[in-house]
């Protein structure tokens, strides 16, 4: 089976784990790559989400505190499960990809039915007093499932029947129950993860070229069956536009980032936080991390998210089964497209679509499945070839911890002894 991006790596660590040529070709890289921008990014996110929402939060009769607290036990849910899901064995994957998709597009079902509208969309449903916007599992699961689905079909990957069936037309009943409820920004990332699925499994840039002719189509159409949407690109394509209106967002959100300049205003001052800039916890959070930290903050998350691309692309050409390589590629285009195009909407390249910063916006759904999909990533890292011997070789840094405070304190005994009459 030839996939686009197959290359089959040999262990380039020896057994205790260490380095044969270099640092970078360790088989490890991937998963301490993955693992350490991950950490980074939701620690950078907790921060500006207490400094982005605790001006909102006070005028709201709450704590400054409420919406910071809230996605720290998010966070706290995400990291075990995170760490749990990354030591399931791929074939875990496999054999439970059928029912999740399944289950989660049945749960997707029953939002336009049960489910609450939020800022004109219908996609969450209230469990035990606490949403939860189904669409974001719907993500994982279909990664998983295209990757079972487009790898077995692998050399039939040629002929239009056998990538529309079942594949595409399952994803095209998953990205309608998504519009059911209105939520556009959602579909076009889950557009974006079955494209990336589909390149990686081998499917003729042909269709790619005839689908995406269909897709442009489609959003022209699906955009004009909104009145809001269609005053958001009209603005965004107009030379004069009411920035008080259509465009008072983008403006604000351009304000808080020409603020910002090189270093910041510094950790907390943001203006625009102060009631003038919507959604500045949430969908326009990085406007916020531009003015409070300058150039040199927004740097920093594009280089975290960076060092996701290179680790997880790494995990797709170093591994050896066409299943993790496709599930890691939807994955990968799923988390880094929603991040580019959210990025674009604050900067002024896209109208406001709707979609939050990964793993640094508020929102639980949205944290706790992208550390769930990405600890699903670490598991297929630590799989590559040679990986799970050298982790398996390395002492944990609990134990080489302790190892250097015990030589610490035997190496101080000594001196106090000589010191006693």
């Amino acid at each position: 089976m030839a996939h686009r991006t197959a290359e089959r790596a040999l262990p380039t660590t020896s057994p205790d784990g260490t380095a044969q040529v270099g640092q970078w070709n360790s088989a490890v890289t991937s998963y301490y790559l993955i693992a350490g921008a991950s950490l980074l990014l939701v620690a950078i996110g907790l921060i500006m989400v207490l400094s982005s929402s605790s001006v909102d939060a006070l005028s709201a009769d709450r704590s400054a505190y409420s919406t910071f607290l809230n996605q720290a036990k998010f966070a706290l849910v995400g990291l075990p499960l995170a760490w749990l899901a990354s030591r399931f064995p791929p074939a875990f994957y496999k054999r439970f990809a059928w029912p999740a998709l399944l289950a989660s597009m049945a749960v997707l079902a029953l939002v336009p039915f049960i489910g609450k509208e939020v800022n004109g969309n219908t996609n969450w449903i209230i469990i035990g007093g606490q949403s939860f916007q189904p669409s974001e599992l719907a993500k994982l699961t279909l990664a998983l499932w295209l990757g079972v689905v487009l790898a077995r079909k692998g050399p039939l990957l040629n002929r239009w029947l056998h990538v529309l069936v079942p594949g595409v037309l399952v994803a095209l009943a998953a990205i309608g129950l998504v519009l059911a409820g209105g939520d556009l920004g959602t579909a076009i990332v889950l557009v974006t993860l079955v494209a990336g699925a589909l390149f990686v499994a081998g499917v003729p840039l042909r269709m790619f070229a005839a689908a995406g002719v269909l897709a442009v189509f489609a959003v022209i159409q699906l955009s004009q069956m909104s009145n809001s949407r269609v005053a958001r690109i009209e603005a965004f394509f107009s030379d004069s536009c009411d920035r008080f209106d259509e465009c008072y967002q983008t403006s604000r959100g351009m304000f808080a980032l020409a603020s910002g300049g090189w270093t910041g205003v510094g950790l907390g001052e943001s203006r625009e936080k102060w009631s003038y800039l919507p959604e500045a916890h949430n969908d326009f959070i990085f406007a916020v991390l531009g003015e409070e930290l300058g150039v040199l903050g927004t740097v920093l998350v594009l280089a975290l998210f960076g060092v996701l691309a290179v680790a997880m692309s790494r995990v797709i050409r170093r591994h050896t089964d066409p299943f993790v390589q496709i599930a890691t590629a939807g994955i990968a285009t799923w988390i880094l497209g929603q991040a580019l195009v959210n990025i674009a909407v604050v900067v002024g390249f896209l109208p406001v679509i709707g979609v939050p910063l990964p793993l640094v916006s508020a929102g639980g759904s949205a944290l706790i499945t992208t550390m769930l999909a990405l600890g699903v990533v670490l598991s297929f890292a630590r799989n590559e070839p040679g990986a799970a011997e050298a982790l398996t070789a390395r002492p944990s840094v609990v134990r080489r911890s302790l190892a250097v405070v015990g030589r610490s304190a035997r190496a101080a005994r000594p001196a106090r002894g000589g010191t006693r009459e």
